[in-house]
C-alpha cells in the first residue's frame, strides 16, 4: 500500500509539544556514536517536538529531544502519541 503525501496536511505536532514514543527505535545508520541496530527509544520514552522537517518531499519528521535520555531523534507521525499540546 503506497503513503499518500503528509504534506497536503497540516503537521500533527509542533515545536514544545509533548509526545510519546509508541515503538521502539532503533539506529538505521544515521545517528552517529552508536551502532547500527542499538535501541535509541523505548516504547513509551517521552520528549518534546523540537522541530518539524520534511523527508523525501512526501513525510514529516519531526525531531524529538528525548531530555531524560540526552539524544535527539527523528520520527515520523506514526511512532508518536502527543501528551500535551505546546503552551
Amino acid at each position: 500500500m503506497e503513503e499518500i503525501c503528509e504534506l497536503y496536511e497540516a503537521p500533527a505536532f509542533e515545536a514544545g509539544d509533548k509526545v510519546q514514543a509508541t515503538r521502539a527505535v532503533r539506529n538505521d545508520g544515521t545517528y552517529p556514536g552508536s551502532a547500527i541496530g542499538q535501541f535509541l527509544i523505548q516504547s513509551g520514552d517521552v520528549g518534546y517536538v523540537k522541530s518539524v522537517g520534511t523527508y523525501l518531499n512526501r513525510f514529516y519528521v519531526y525531531a524529538i529531544d528525548f531530555v531524560d535520555r540526552g539524544i535527539l531523534v527523528g520520527m515520523r507521525r506514526h511512532e508518536l502519541e502527543l501528551l500535551e499540546p505546546a503552551p
